[in-house]
């Protein structure tokens, strides 16, 4: 799924308005203009302006709204920010800013009409290297963001 489709999602569900984005963004020391989230928000390519938002911009937006959602922990040291962003890396880190429980995405899948089983839910939470490990599609994080927008807007 494209970083932009990601972030439109993430606004909308949230109700926040450009500057928000922003101040997220520098929760983790990235700076991000409102012009620049302004054209991250375009919908496409025709539209004038549009502007592709890049992996790293994505990965601080994600990084800092974890901290916005649950504070900064201060004992440990701030993590690297992941060079290149993938679905897995998206839905991993809304699970850890929403403290969702897996039976909590099992019912946020749910209640966007997505069944799922646990064992598929494991599966994209686990390291690429191991052998049960499964790419996260682009029709699962889209089923995902909707079911938690409808859970979190009611």
């Amino acid at each position: 799924m494209l970083n932009n489709d990601t972030l439109r999602s993430i606004r909308y569900m949230l109700d926040l308005g450009d500057v928000h984005v922003v101040d997220i963004l520098a929760l983790t020391g990235f700076k991000a203009t409102r012009e620049d989230v302004e054209a991250w928000l375009r919908k496409d390519e025709a539209e004038p302006g549009f502007a592709a938002m890049p992996d790293v911009a994505m990965a601080h937006f994600l990084d800092g709204l974890i901290i916005h959602r649950r504070g900064r922990d201060e004992s440990q040291t701030p993590r690297p920010v992941e060079p290149r962003v993938n679905n897995n890396t998206v839905l991993k880190k809304l699970r850890v800013a929403f403290e969702l429980k897996e039976d909590d995405i099992l019912a946020i899948m749910e209640g966007a009409g997505f069944r799922v089983s646990k064992g598929e839910v494991n599966a994209l939470f686990r390291q690429p290297k191991h052998s049960n490990f499964r790419l996260c599609g682009d029709q699962f994080l889209r089923n995902f963001l909707k079911g938690l927008t409808l859970r979190v807007r009611g």
